[in-house]
């Protein structure tokens, strides 16, 4: 059986709705996910980034991100066909390990819990295929890398991308 390794953040679940509103709230700012196409909200305002860093240092920041729409579904899927692996890069944010595996077990429980790897550099991870919102995550990688879109990585080119669950779907269920 082939294996699927998923990102989490921007991935399967939704970061920036979350991040963007604790920022709007503090400094009184309107931002919405367009304002990031391209960029990040840190390379927005540089001036505030040791604050905008600091909302993901708080231990519950990641347990209540929204689901991405239709993950669940087609992870349910493909987890019939391949053998899935939720792989999130925890050590960037260690104080995220708790909040993270409760947010996977209550939203993704109907997969093994063996199968949650928290890690730092995924070109550790053995899977055909990796699904992840940042390219720098295939650099080592020795399966297939699929880009998931997200506004950060607008302009990113060179690898096979899918903008949405819909598209991973008709990638793997062919």
């Amino acid at each position: 059986m082939q294996r699927i390794a998923i990102d989490m953040d921007e991935v399967i679940a939704d970061f920036n709705t979350k991040h963007l509103r604790l920022f709007n709230e503090e400094f009184g700012e309107n931002l919405t996910v367009q304002d990031l196409m391209g960029t990040r909200l840190r390379l927005l305002r540089p001036h505030l980034v040791e604050r905008i860093l600091s909302y993901m240092v708080d231990p519950g920041f990641f347990r209540d991100l929204d689901v991405m729409p239709g993950s669940q579904e087609v992870i349910r899927e493909l987890s019939e066909r391949y053998e899935i692996f939720i792989t999130t890069a925890a050590m960037e944010y260690p104080t995220s390990f708790n909040a993270k595996y409760e947010w996977l077990k209550e939203h993704f429980g109907f997969l093994d819990e063996l199968n949650f790897v928290f890690c730092g550099n995924k070109s550790i991870i053995r899977a055909d295929y990796l699904i992840d919102d940042n390219a720098r995550h295939f650099e080592g990688y020795g399966g297939q890398g699929i880009l998931f879109s997200a506004p950060h990585n607008r302009d990113v080119t060179g690898y096979v991308r899918v903008n949405d669950w819909q598209e991973v779907r008709a990638y793997f269920l062919k």
